[in-house]
């Protein structure tokens, strides 16, 4: 069933990317096609080196290098944006969570989840609410005062997770977020992921872990830089 262009949150039509190094033309994505709609929950899945992460740092807006084709992003042609345009939709759209946490290590977790609504200017009044309520979210009451080096990796990745929230995303792009995590606690959090998702989360999660499919509407499979099939 094809989407109404109302309910398309993400649209791609043949988006290539390449990679030049020393005069020689590198093909990273080949002519993907992709709609993604609000409030699905989408894997795309891959070895490593299939272009699952570029893909997904395309749609971020975290990469434009040797792109061509179009993409649009709540029926807005992203290709025409400047820099600060791009930044604006980057900090107000979308909440990004990475296999590595990628917290500040001298801040407390508190801090950590803070620093988008930091960015985003809001009230010092109300950036305390929304922090202990992400925390709370995310299973981490009365942890928000340990650094990131006195929390467990499952712990770790839940202020990653928290802190992604708590600009209010549209949308959730997560890079193997269970990849440094034992069985038990990946467990915990897909089972995170899947609860954002009931309560209306659009995700776009890239894994190796076939897995995690079962938590997914939708998967996708790359390789090589092409999408191969779905399911």
């Amino acid at each position: 069933m094809v989407p109404k262009e109302s309910e398309v949150l993400v649209k791609m039509i043949k988006v290539s990317k390449v990679y030049r190094s020393a005069g020689i033309i590198f093909p990273i994505l080949k002519e993907i096609d992709l709609v993604v709609s609000k409030g699905e929950f989408l894997i795309i899945m891959g070895a490593s080196g299939s272009g699952k992460t570029t893909l997904l740092n395309l749609i971020g807006c975290l990469d434009r290098s040797g792109v061509s084709g179009t993409y649009y992003f709540r029926g807005k042609n992203v290709n025409q944006l400047n820099d600060n345009q791009l930044s604006h939709l980057r900090n107000r759209e979308f909440g990004f969570i990475f296999q590595s946490f990628n917290l500040l290590p001298r801040l407390s977790a508190w801090r950590n989840v803070e620093l988008p609504l930091v960015y985003q200017q809001v009230q010092p009044s109300k950036r305390k609410a929304i922090v202990n309520q992400m925390l709370d979210q995310v299973g981490l009451t009365g942890k928000g005062h340990r650094r990131p080096a006195e929390l467990s990796g499952g712990e770790q990745q839940r202020v990653a997770i928290a802190r992604a929230l708590a600009a209010q995303p549209s949308l959730l792009l997560a890079d193997e977020p269970t990849g440094n995590l034992d069985s038990k606690t990946g467990f915990e959090i897909m089972n995170i992921m899947k609860e954002l998702h009931k309560r209306g989360m659009t995700i776009i999660m890239v894994t190796h872990d076939q897995k995690l499919a079962n938590y997914a509407d939708r998967t996708i499979y790359i390789k090589d830089g092409q999408i191969l099939k779905e399911s």
